[in-house]
Order: structure tokens, then C-alpha cells, then sequence
């Protein structure tokens, strides 16, 4: 008994890829306590898991607030979130409290611009739309204007937010033959140069765009930026696609701008609820493709967001380095 009370507690709130699990069950010092399922865990659950906890491995669906680090009490040393967003943490009331907390940014940048793109290319051209007529019987002779979409040879696209992800969808998108390439956010980068970036206010991005990239950071500037005046400075004839966060767009207001052909079409790999109830109308659109949060569902990716998840923890736990710590 007296050994078992020596490790540190460990909760982890979700079924992980196998990478990280490994490394925790390997380290001595952990007593690795999991919700062992591919479910959120519910906050009953969470509350009771995380008691007396010295770590904590969460996911985005997991709302740590002040209740959550209450129930976990003063052994708390870290957090480590497998993502690379953080807006499910209350960092204000967890740097009270002087807890760590580790994130994993770059190694899901590839696998999200890369879906970003396909999202953006299967939107344009319509594709869930072309493979629903082939399965229905709607494919019948060759008609000059059927299913016909929009291009990115000599196209304007705007990327809002040109941060690590912002800038790789950018690197992909160039030589699909794009034209001009802005870009808006809070500074003008010097990376953008690469691509031939143009810094605009977002006024101007938003009404000169032929393709609108949503690629920024939840924050209190950024909750429900896509509303009603955004799409209404829109092209009739521009394309909006959102892979950041599903809080930055406001969906009543692009189901308006979809639906009365203010804006062309939208594709959404995020959204508020996750998931979209099945009778929501976004989903009764055919120019409205949207997918269940997958940016960075590809075997490798997840794998190393989970072995460095379970990294970043034992640093946390150790009081060593974080390979990926979040500072603020």
C-alpha cells in the first residue's frame, strides 16, 4: 500500500492511440487510471476521475474549468491537451494555480492543411453532390453547365489567420495556379513572402476573395467573426471554408447567406455543437459540404499527437522539460 501511494495518479479522459498509452504504462512512477472507451467521458465521470490526480490527459471535448480542477485537488502539476487548440481549458483559473499544460501544435499542421485543401477542392467542385447523382440516377446525358463549380487557376484566395496551418494550406493551394494569395490577422508575417502573400485588412480580404480559408485561433476577437456582415461582403460567386473552430462562424447566418445565394458554397470540417445534430439546417443544403472534424485523422498523425500527449505529461509529472509546452 505504502509503494502505490508513492506513484503519481495519472487520468486520462479518453481510449488514446497505443503510442501513448505505451509510454505512460511504461513509466514507473505513473498509476495510469483511463475512461477506457472511444466516448467523451461523461463529467460525472470526469469529476470523479480526476481526484487526487497528478496529471491529466484530455481531449478537446473535455471542459476543464474551475469545478474540474477543484475535484482534482492540490496534487495537480500538469495537463496535457492531445490537440492543438486549447479553448477547452480555463488557462486563467490553471496558471492560478500554477499547473503546466502541454499541447501538440506542428505535428498536425501536414494532415490538416492537407484535409483543408481537399475539403476546399470537394466543396468547389462539387464533389459529394456528383457522387450522390451517380448513386440516385441523376447522371444521365452530358449537359454543359451540370455540376459545374469554380476553379483555383487564376483565383484570389484568402487565408484567414496565415499560422503554421494557415501558411502549409497556403503552400498547397499555390501551385493549383492561384493569382493573388491574401491574408489578415493581427500582424503582416514574414513567412508570407514564400507565397507571395498579400497583409489586408479583412474587409478588403473578405470581398476580394474567390476562396475564403478560415485558418485562426478561438479567441474573444474571433467568436462569431463569419456573421451576417462578413457574408454579405462576400462574392455571390466565393467559396468559405472553415477547418479552425466552429464557434468563429456564425451557422444561422451562413445558412442565410447559403441558402439565398449570397455566398456560392461552404465547406465546414468544424462545428458548434460537435456533433451537428442530424436535422440541423446546414445540413439540408446540397452547397454546404460538411465533415466530422477529421483535420488530422490520418494513422500517423494521431499516433504522434498521442506519444507526444503522453510525453509532455511525464515532463509535466517529473518536473522536467515539455517537448511542447503552452506558455501563458
Amino acid at each position: 500500500m505504502q509503494a502505490a501511494g508513492k506513484l503519481m495518479k495519472v487520468f486520462v479522459t479518453r481510449r488514446i492511440p497505443p503510442e501513448g498509452t505505451k509510454i505512460l504504462s511504461a513509466a514507473a512512477e505513473c498509476e495510469l487510471s483511463l475512461w477506457d472507451t472511444d466516448e467523451p467521458v461523461p463529467r460525472a465521470e470526469l469529476l470523479k476521475g480526476v481526484q487526487g490526480a497528478h496529471g491529466l490527459l484530455c481531449l478537446l471535448s473535455d471542459k476543464v474549468d474551475a469545478e474540474v480542477l477543484d475535484a482534482a485537488g492540490p496534487n495537480l502539476k500538469v495537463i496535457s491537451t492531445l490537440s492543438v487548440g486549447f479553448d477547452h481549458l480555463a488557462l486563467d483559473e490553471i496558471k492560478k494555480r500554477g499547473i503546466r499544460v502541454g499541447y501538440t501544435p506542428d505535428v498536425l499542421t501536414d494532415a490538416t492543411a492537407e484535409l483543408t485543401v481537399a475539403l476546399l477542392l470537394a466543396t468547389a467542385r462539387r464533389l459529394p453532390e456528383g457522387v450522390e447523382e451517380v448513386k440516385n440516377g441523376g447522371w444521365s446525358s452530358w449537359t454543359p453547365l451540370w455540376l459545374c463549380g469554380y476553379g483555383l487557376s487564376g483565383s484570389t484566395v484568402g487565408i484567414i489567420g496565415l499560422g503554421r496551418i494557415g501558411m502549409a494550406i497556403a503552400q498547397r493551394l499555390m501551385p493549383f495556379g492561384v493569382k493573388r494569395l491574401l491574408y489578415s490577422g493581427r500582424t503582416a508575417k514574414a513567412h508570407a513572402a514564400e507565397v507571395n502573400g498579400e497583409f489586408v485588412p479583412l474587409d478588403t480580404l473578405v470581398s476580394e476573395s474567390d476562396f475564403i480559408v478560415v485558418s485562426c485561433s478561438l479567441t474573444p476577437e474571433t467568436q462569431g467573426l463569419c456573421d451576417k456582415a462578413f457574408f454579405s461582403k462576400m462574392k455571390n460567386t466565393a467559396i468559405f471554408i472553415n477547418s479552425s473552430r466552429g464557434a468563429v462562424v456564425n451557422q444561422e447566418d451562413l445558412y442565410e447567406a447559403l441558402s439565398s445565394g449570397q455566398i456560392a458554397a461552404a465547406g465546414l470540417d468544424v462545428t458548434t455543437p460537435e456533433p451537428l445534430p442530424t436535422n440541423h439546417p446546414l445540413l439540408t443544403l446540397k452547397n454546404c459540404v460538411v465533415l466530422p472534424h477529421i483535420g488530422s485523422a490520418t494513422y500517423s498523425t494521431r499516433g504522434v499527437m498521442s506519444d507526444l500527449a503522453a510525453r509532455n505529461l511525464l515532463g509535466g509529472l517529473r518536473g522536467t522539460e515539455m517537448p511542447s509546452e503552452l506558455t501563458f
